[in-house]
């Protein structure tokens, strides 16, 4: 049936341009903003080494949203499973080839860049999954059975995942999936059933971690037992969010970041550090743009047409929620540091892309939203 509608309704590259949800972007830049102007103060008030490459990152993905925008949807459905193939191919390279940095086997090197195979399966994983409950009727989710190929595409990445380790990927894969799982349809008692499982297993569970992931569960739970080793992290990041206040220490003045006080500051603890300038009011601005983009993305999920672009939306969305709000509560100490980025601030090239390839889908749904593509079992409806 593919086929007999992709001649339908094509839309000339002109009109799909003023199609294109440029507001949106206008938020995705805004937000990205915040991101350059503390890599700016994180490097003492420099463009290099970090501020300067994230503007480039940032202006070459804004390219490569727009062109995925204007891009036919039922491409990305056609070569959804494609897609993962290529990404859990990298994956396996990462295995064999993949380069140490930190204690970790996550990076591919290519000349002048390394690139993270993981960040772009969480993109493909969303495709093929949406890929594949499109294809099935409100019966077919209800059988078990038919749940057994899912459950097997999200199992395979997030095994190799956790090999490299990368626990907050891993965790970030399984909870995006799920969000998918729920929108197709899948039965609230068989995510229970599961979550009783992974409780019965979490003896088992702890015995599988490594040492230096027990510990920053254990520094969580009491991060003041270990104050200047596993607990440190977490106890500079809440000195720095607190001393902020409502208005915050001024830009270029906070007293962790730029005394080398707050680790990782401009990647994952990025948000502390520009609490501690910024206040309480510049985070919740920023948490502001952040949850526009959300009102956007589910907006723009139920306004398609189409079960596909439907549920790529929504899982597009629900990973974002996931990356801010893991990223957030993590260096609040509401949840255990899993090494999650915050989406567009943090510094870093693969995720930054990884982003902008999401959101050039989002808008691909945005820009095709009346495009039919029929379903088995049924009307095409949510």
């Amino acid at each position: 049936m593919l086929s007999d509608t992709f001649d339908r309704n094509r839309m000339p590259l002109r009109q799909k341009f003023r199609e294109i949800h440029w507001f949106l972007i206008l938020l995705l830049t805004a937000i990205a903003g915040f991101g350059f102007v503390m890599l700016y103060s994180a490097a003492g008030g420099s463009l290099e080494p970090w501020a300067s490459r994230q503007m480039a990152r940032f202006a070459v993905g804004v390219a490569v949203l727009v062109a995925i925008a204007v891009t036919d949807i039922r491409i990305w459905f056609k070569y959804a499973y494609a897609f993962y193939a290529v990404a859990l191919v990298f994956l396996v390279l990462v295995e064999v080839a993949g380069r140490i940095g930190m204690g970790a086997q996550r990076w591919l090197s290519f000349w002048i860049f390394n690139f993270q195979p993981s960040e772009l399966m969480k993109v493909s994983l969303l495709l093929a999954l949406a890929h594949y409950f499109h294809g099935g009727s409100a019966e077919d989710v209800r059988r078990p059975l038919f749940l057994f190929i899912p459950v097997a595409m999200v199992a395979v990445p997030v095994g190799l995942v956790l090999r490299q380790p990368d626990l907050g990927t891993a965790v970030m894969l399984m909870l995006a999936a799920a969000a998918l799982f729920f929108l197709a349809g899948v039965r609230i008692w068989k995510f229970v059933a599961v979550g009783l499982v992974a409780v019965a297993a979490v003896p088992i569970t702890w015995q599988l971690l490594r040492g230096y992931q027990r510990q920053r569960v254990l520094s969580f739970l009491d991060p003041d037992k270990d104050p200047l080793g596993s607990g440190y992290h977490i106890i500079q990041a809440k000195i720095a969010l607190g001393s902020g206040g409502v208005l915050g220490k001024g830009f270029l003045q906070g007293t962790q970041g730029h005394l080398s006080f707050l680790p990782e500051k401009q990647t994952d603890f990025i948000f502390t550090m520009l609490a501690e300038e910024l206040g309480m009011l510049g985070g919740l601005a920023l948490l502001a743009l952040y949850g526009l983009v959300l009102l956007y993305g589910y907006a723009i999920a139920f306004s398609s047409r189409n079960h596909f672009g439907r549920l790529l939306a929504m899982g597009i969305t629900c990973m974002f929620f996931l990356y801010v709000f893991i990223n957030i509560a993590m260096v609040m100490g509401l949840i255990p540091v899993v090494g999650v980025p915050l989406p567009l601030v943090s510094y870093g090239g693969t995720a930054m892309m990884a982003v902008m390839i999401a959101f050039g889908l989002l808008l691909s749904v945005h820009v095709h939203r009346d495009v039919i593509m029929g379903r088995r079992g049924g009307p095409d409806s949510f």
